[in-house]
């Protein structure tokens, strides 16, 4: 055991989960460092909020009587951080040095694996091309706006999971098919679900899929680490390794380039929370700012595609919402995501965050960085739809995620 005497949790996933007959959450590590969770039955969940690093086992024990009416044991305590230090989900020693192995392995690779692959999409790369060409197959008649591909310049598409949201998929990256055969540059900014603020998060590493090995322009990594920093920009360079987000993008595009080979910037891109809830904004970050420059100049000497891996809203129960969602909330969402899109196609950066600004981002658009970045770096630029779909979130059909496409001239 080498919990500290006043434990800290981490930031973990958290899901809600009937085990048996009991109510509880079920935790897990986000970066994937191990594949065990930890259960927590429902009544001891409160207990969590207090391990927050200024608590020892007798004031964990009193502050959770104190606020549930609860009797809890010092040992059952203990048994509860035993398991959370087993599964690496507190700030601990322990933690520390299995993320700076993880960490050093993962540099050390030749690539990053596609971590997604056999279990959100097939891994056999002619499984997996037959379940991407099903998608456009089943677009055959549908028709859109009238865009020559010459004029695209930039893309949304979702990062959810494809079987919920394969068709979208498939309008959007079927509009820029036909412009593959030119394009050099690929800047995918993915939503960074892990966390860490309003940090851009590169890697040196090049991102496999099951058809090979996109490779990453290195140059263009070395001249945005010179700017934001080694520690800012690679301090937590192994959330690419479990983050999907990117990995998404880059299978569809891996699908349509076939053997041509292309550059790919990955970028994950960290909350703007302090910005939603400061006086702030993005565009009066420094850091931001001369990371826009520096991809604007990478995109002025090559043909490039700026693709922002983002899902909209997340709304219900499954994400802490006390209501379920029904036809009126479906309804009243759409008209929510529609308002947002209209400056979102308008090209404009600063509309679009001031209007999730306002709502204090209510309805949870994790999409908010990578759209705000890839809109930041086209400039004037109008968006055209190319897909919107709410996608279910829980089993029970009270939750739902809502995704679009759009290609931008």
């Amino acid at each position: 055991m080498s919990e500290p005497l006043q434990p800290k949790l981490r930031e973990v996933s958290i899901q809600s989960l009937l085990h048996g007959t009991q109510r509880g959450l079920l935790l897990s590590d986000p970066l994937g460092l191990t594949d065990q969770g930890v259960f927590i039955p429902q009544n001891f969940a409160p207990i969590l909020q207090l391990m927050n690093g200024t608590r020892n086992l007798a004031t964990l024990r009193t502050g959770f009587e104190l606020r549930t009416g609860i009797p809890i044991s010092e040992s059952t305590i203990q048994q509860m951080l035993s398991e959370l230090d087993t599964a690496l989900l507190l700030d601990n020693e322990h933690f520390h040095q299995a993320a700076a192995l993880a960490l050093q392995e993962f540099r050390q690779a030749p690539y990053r694996p596609p971590i997604m692959a056999g279990k959100s999409y097939p891994a056999d790369p002619e499984q997996l091309r037959a379940k991407l060409q099903s998608y456009f197959d089943s677009l055959a008649d549908e028709t859109g706006d009238a865009l020559s591909p010459t004029d695209i310049r930039g893309l949304i598409c979702p990062h959810i999971d494809f079987d919920r949201g394969g068709s979208v998929y498939a309008q959007v990256w079927g509009k820029v098919a036909p412009m593959m055969e030119r394009i050099e540059l690929v800047i995918v900014l993915g939503t960074d679900h892990i966390g860490g603020g309003e940090r851009l998060i590169l890697t040196r590493q090049h991102y496999a899929t099951p058809w090979g090995v996109l490779p990453t322009a290195q140059e263009v990594v070395d001249q945005l680490v010179r700017v934001l920093g080694e520690e800012v920009a690679l301090g937590d360079e192994f959330h690419h390794r479990s983050e999907h987000s990117i990995e998404a993008a880059a299978v569809w595009l891996h699908h349509l380039l076939g053997d041509r080979r292309c550059e790919l910037a990955p970028i994950l891109c960290g909350s703007f929370q302090s910005f939603i809830e400061g006086g702030t904004r993005p565009y009066g970050d420094e850091k931001l700012s001369a990371a826009i420059e520096i991809l604007k100049r990478a995109m002025a000497s090559r043909e490039t595609l700026v693709v922002a891996a983002a899902d909209l809203a997340h709304v219900g129960p499954a994400f802490g919402d006390p209501v379920p969602i029904g036809l009126h909330e479906r309804a009243t969402l759409r008209a929510s995501d529609e308002q947002l899109m209209a400056s979102i196609f308008a090209g404009d950066a600063e509309a679009t965050f001031e209007q999730v600004r306002q709502e204090g981002d209510r309805r949870r658009i994790c999409g908010l960085p990578p759209i705000y970045l890839g809109l930041s770096l086209l400039g004037e630029a109008k968006g055209y739809l190319a897909g919107y779909m709410q996608c279910p979130a829980d089993d029970r059909g009270t939750s739902v995620v809502s995704i679009c496409g759009a290609v931008f001239a």
